[in-house]
């Protein structure tokens, strides 16, 4: 190996697995890559199940880590993109985005038609409340924090619990059953699926040697998507939702903003050149806000 680079990352299975995947098409190009392990606050929290949105939601499970690569003790940060706040802080770079995993999510112990009325459905996410509110309001929920194998340990606590599907099969979970959920019904956080790695903005061999595994159709995605939640200001602590697909030399963008209590769903989508990606984001968004999402995000804040 030519070249080590270091990778701060949580140390939650997922988050090492995200690492290795990073890793193991960085040494393909001659590169070695070893973890520096970060605690952030959301890791602090798990225990407590304390809701995100009170802690400060979305940012919870990076600020530590995107520190790391700014003092100088990391080259790298790898994240899910999920989790990242909508604004890079300064001296950072969203760098690469590889190959983007599935994007739905998975309910477990029911599906929807079938549970209960008044059940109780385990999760901690605003988005998901809403959604499944909005298609069942009789439903009711409760907190679900913790790394995967944890949360699938707590299922039977619940009528049903709510994951991402992709940490399933990254994770060696492949025999958990559940209704996929389409994203008509449910549609993903911004940056769902995807694995994001940062580094310092004046870091050219860094940058360089992330270009290298980038996924282009997944990045423009991404940054499609990072550009509707920067414009609504909001992130984790929202019910936001957003997808962004490649469709020949086309993106299209499906987003939506809801009442918490899933009430109210604003809903739109639109389409551009690929090369328009970040402007379609913000376009998105103003069309949202200006056929509801503004006075549902009034009521949120």
């Amino acid at each position: 190996m030519s070249r080590v680079l270091r990778a701060a990352t949580r140390s939650s299975p997922l988050a090492r697995w995200q690492t290795a995947f990073v890793a193991e098409r960085l040494e393909r190009r001659g590169i070695e890559v070893v973890e520096v392990l970060v605690d952030t606050l959301g890791d602090r929290t798990q225990a407590a199940n304390t809701p995100l949105h009170s802690i400060g939601g979305q940012g919870v499970f990076v600020k530590e880590i995107q520190q790391a690569v700014l003092d100088g003790h990391a080259d790298i940060a790898v994240h899910s993109a999920k989790d990242l706040p909508a604004i890079t802080p300064d001296g950072l770079a969203l760098a690469c985005v590889p190959v983007r995993g599935d994007v739905r999510d998975i309910l477990i112990g029911s599906t929807i038609d079938e549970l209960r009325l008044g059940a109780v459905v385990g999760t901690g996410s605003v988005r998901r409340r809403a959604q499944l509110s909005h298609k069942r309001a009789d439903l009711q929920f409760a907190e679900l924090r913790g790394n995967i194998g944890s949360r699938l340990a707590k299922a039977s606590q619940f009528d049903a619990i709510v994951l991402a599907l992709v940490p399933l099969g990254r994770l060696g979970f492949d025999d958990v059953r559940g209704e996929i959920l389409s994203t008509d019904v449910m549609l993903p956080m911004v940056g769902q699926g995807a694995i994001a790695v940062e580094c310092r903005v004046d870091d050219d061999s860094t940058l360089d040697a992330l270009a290298g595994i980038d996924d282009d159709a997944a990045h423009t995605a991404v940054v499609c998507e990072r550009s509707y939640l920067r414009r609504l200001g909001g992130g984790c602590e929202l019910p936001v939702g957003a997808l962004a697909v490649i469709d020949g030399d086309e993106i299209l963008l499906d987003a939506l903003v809801a009442a918490h209590d899933g009430s109210t769903i604003v809903r739109r989508s639109r389409r551009a050149p690929i090369s328009d990606a970040a402007r379609l984001g913000g376009e998105l968004a103003d069309e949202v806000l200006s056929h509801g999402g503004s006075a549902l995000l009034s009521l949120l804040g």
